[in-house]
């Protein structure tokens, strides 16, 4: 793709960066066959082509974002699998995260929206104020409360499916020391929702993980990794939350040592291993994010690399696996989640469309539902065509997405594999098998 950007402009370091992926584009539109909203509403600008010279044309011209860029970015979910797609290399995800930073920096967004987005990115990093709004719509949802609220407001109540989780001793700080011969040292990422809505997931990964020779590490000071609001667009609050996070393992990467960080909320890994690129321009803090970027792996990916699992031979369901997007396409995470279930004797069926977003992507199942429910529904399809007994994945805005719309329950990979290897059955599977 050809740009005409001027010598002043590409002396910002970010306008340089667009201009080196926008010219990486060849327009040959073999993303638009995988991108989820292209394929839901045919529109060239609904496309990651359409959306890239929207952002061209905006960034070339230096000028404040219109009410048509907001429209087609907003509509993005990040999912990335115009990235796993593309040719050439395009590296889309850089490209819109900069345009989304453009946007909130020059666009006046109507007052519903931009309150919305201030509300969900003041609430939904924060354990303590998710807790409360959580109960909250918990109590407008027993009472049937919800349906009279305005549509975007009734999809956040519609996360409120169970009474918020109370506080487990894996969302603290601590040290959880591994069992026999100590092979390994990791830290591992509490998280922000994922400890009010599946505390469980943490508690699994850690018992694994020290029963395989891992001392495990939660880490003093890590709060959120800043990728709900990176995605927003608030560049500043996502990176004043991320470097408190990078601080906090640096810490532990200069002490006792760090083998690796493993995170079990792949929306938030694909964030954290770009930490280096984010902060490539800031000499305070791009060494000590490298480090951190360079040592964080998805839990699959770790396990993976520690050799085979120890297996009981208990009878174990045939699964769907669903492949968050964050994971294969953010991640490039495809065959270590597949493998290691099956090496813990699992039967285990990829997903018709598995390239498909279900719809959650962090926040745009309350900011865009109508778009996220059609997503949702057309993959809980797909997946119930296959008759499995339990659904795998490994990121929990899947999980919440589409656990009302399936019809058995849907676990993380590694409740499965803490399971398969000695440790409980996991929740959601108690007295349903």
């Amino acid at each position: 793709m050809q740009t005409s950007f001027s010598l002043a402009q590409l002396a910002n370091p970010n306008i340089a960066e667009a201009d080196k992926i926008l010219r990486a584009c060849v327009h040959c539109g073999f993303c638009t066959a995988t991108c989820p909203t292209y394929v839901l509403l045919g529109d060239e600008l609904d496309s990651p082509r359409g959306r890239i010279y929207l952002i061209k044309d905006m960034l070339e011209q230096d000028r404040a974002a219109g009410e048509v860029e907001v429209k087609h970015i907003d509509r993005c979910l990040s999912c990335l699998s115009c990235m796993t797609t593309c040719p050439s290399g395009v590296h889309y995800m850089h490209l819109v995260d900069q345009a989304r930073v453009h946007i909130e920096n020059t666009y006046a967004r109507p007052t519903s929206d931009y309150w919305l987005r201030r509300l969900l990115a003041t609430i939904l990093p924060s354990p303590f104020l998710f807790r409360l709004a959580l109960t909250g719509g918990r109590l407008a949802r027993s009472v049937g409360a919800h349906r009279w609220l305005p549509q975007r407001l009734r999809a956040m109540v519609g996360l409120a499916k169970d009474w918020p989780a109370t506080p487990r001793p894996t969302d603290h700080p601590g040290i959880f020391p591994a069992q026999g011969e100590r092979r390994g040292r990791v830290a591992i990422l509490a998280g922000c929702a994922q400890p009010v809505l599946r505390p469980e997931i943490n508690e699994a990964a850690i018992r694994l993980l020290n029963r395989l020779g891992i001392e495990v590490v939660v880490a003093e000071g890590v709060g959120c990794c800043g990728a709900l609001t990176h995605h927003m667009g608030l560049e500043e609050a996502a990176h004043e939350t991320a470097k408190e996070t990078i601080a906090a393992w640096h810490r532990e990467i200069a002490g006792k040592g760090l083998d690796a960080i493993v995170i079990t909320t792949s929306g938030c890994g694909t964030v954290i291993k770009d930490y280096g690129y984010l902060f490539r321009n800031d000499p305070e803090w791009r060494d000590r994010a490298r480090a951190v970027s360079e040592r964080a792996l998805d839990i699959s990916e770790y396990l993976a690399g520690l050799g085979p699992l120890p297996r009981t031979e208990n009878a174990k369901p045939r699964l769907a696996y669903h492949a968050a997007c964050s994971l294969q396409h953010g991640q490039t995470v495809t065959a270590a989640p597949k493998e290691l279930l099956r090496q813990a004797g699992f039967e285990v069926a990829d997903v018709p469309e598995g390239h498909l977003c279900c719809g959650s992507a962090g926040t745009y199942n309350m900011l865009q539902p109508e778009l996220s429910a059609m997503l949702r529904d057309r993959k809980a399809a797909n997946i119930n065509g296959l008759a499995p007994q339990a659904i795998a994945t490994g990121n929990i805005g899947c999980m919440q997405q589409l656990e009302d719309a399936v019809q058995v329950p849907i676990v993380h990979t590694v409740e499965l594999l803490d399971w398969a290897t000695g440790g409980p059955v996991p929740e959601k599977l108690r007295g349903r098998l």
